[in-house]
């Protein structure tokens, strides 16, 4: 009976310690598209509040004095309509690769900021291009596409529920539909490109697919329960002689 509460105890800990590990997991992968918004607003209010335009340091294409923008074209938007847009997507999404994709979110985050700039700024038409739409997209077809290539049943729903929500992204990809709205499509397709291909180049790292995760279990399974003793079917073969019966004398019998 006291073997049985104590594993009783024991159990009853580890759930609690799972449950507040995967909290933990769950606010700490706000922190980062959080704190980013947090500066896409403070960027706007000090443009409102001293009367400033922050848009020359947006992307400005080919031109010298538009480099700066590769990096800062992301925190920079051309009205509160434009900022409120951006801002629920940034958290949704930033959220969603920091808590399914937590060991390699930073580095997707960080070469889709560069990589989409550095894109728009080469490849863009005239005129100033602002905004944090080509992150989101960037986020979002790195979130679609990832799960189906990594076969993980549980990113594939992740995947599914970001066609679900942002599916309709896809319009701001077609030129017409982009300019008529005043809208960079270049940097939407920067997004939409190197998501899709930062998804295929990290496919080998962070979450697994099921197969790996399957294999990985029977392995640990062959190897020890999960109180770290050895199965019941792993016992060591005892010494020959024991298996051996003696011979005894004829006549003799055993008491």
């Amino acid at each position: 009976m006291i073997f049985s509460v104590e594993r009783l105890g024991s159990s009853h800990f580890n759930d609690m310690n799972g449950i507040k590990e995967e909290r933990n997991r769950f606010f700490n992968s706000f922190i980062i598209p959080v704190a980013f918004v947090v500066v896409m607003w403070a960027v706007k209010a000090v443009e409102e509040m001293f009367g400033l335009d922050f848009s020359f340091l947006g992307i400005q294409p080919l031109k010298k004095e538009g480099i700066p923008g590769i990096f800062l074209f992301h925190f920079i938007h051309g009205s509160w309509e434009h900022l409120l847009a951006n801002t629920l997507p940034i958290i949704v999404l930033g959220a969603m690769l920091y808590y399914f994709y937590r060991t390699i979110a930073t580095k997707v985050w960080l070469v889709l900021m560069f990589s989409t700039g550095l894109f728009t700024w080469c490849g863009a038409g005239g005129g100033c291009h602002v905004g944090a739409s080509a992150l989101i997209y960037g986020m979002a077809f790195f979130l679609m596409v990832s799960g189906f290539i990594r076969k993980n049943k549980g990113l594939v729903v992740v995947s599914f529920l970001v066609i679900l929500l942002y599916g309709s992204l896809v319009w701001g990809l077609f030129p017409k539909y982009a300019v008529e709205n005043n809208i960079s499509w270049e940097g939407h397709f920067a997004g939409f490109l190197f998501g899709i291909i930062l998804a295929f180049f990290y496919r080998k790292e962070g979450p697994s697919n099921d197969n790996e995760d399957d294999s990985d279990e029977g392995d640990s399974d062959d190897d020890e329960t999960a109180d770290g003793e050895k199965p019941y079917w792993d016992v060591p073969e005892p010494p020959k002689e024991e298996l051996t019966v003696p011979r005894y004398p004829r006549g003799w019998r055993r008491g």
